[in-house]
């Protein structure tokens, strides 16, 4: 891969949750990749989600040691960019252009502000542009 990637939630999900074994797989090699690259970026908002699911949502939660682990070893290396006034501006210009839900918006502005190449999520429509920022769904 080359340039930056943004990872969504949802490629975080699929790596814990055993119920879709192919998604899982692919989920774990994006992961995988954006660690040992340094190329991967997520947000503080992907952080939250995926612990609101693993921890509470989960079939089997996952326990908080594994989770503090996980966010020093996984996450924490991932993050970028923080949440500041300007991802906020950018979130709400990107809402009003394309009319995402708040959420998405804040997803798409996050990658933007990452410099993000590639958005991979399977929330957002294939191929669609924003800028110089392309979504593609990595479970097609």
């Amino acid at each position: 891969m080359s340039g930056r990637f943004f990872l969504d939630t949802n490629i975080f999900i699929y790596s814990f949750d055993g119920t879709a074994p192919k998604k899982a797989y692919r989920a774990l090699e994006l992961i995988s990749e954006g660690v040992t690259s340094g190329k991967g970026t997520i947000s503080y908002q992907v952080v939250q989600e995926f612990f609101n699911f693993a921890l509470r949502k989960a079939k089997t939660p996952m326990t908080v040691p594994d989770a503090e682990q996980y966010l020093g070893t996984i996450l924490h290396p991932l993050l970028f960019p923080h949440s500041s006034e300007a991802l906020f501006g950018e979130a709400l210009h990107v809402h009003r252009s394309y009319r995402l839900s708040w959420y998405d918006s804040l997803i798409v502005a996050a990658a933007i502000e990452a410099e993000s190449t590639i958005l991979y999520s399977e929330d957002l429509q294939h191929g669609q542009r924003f800028g110089d920022l392309q979504v593609k769904n990595p479970f097609l």
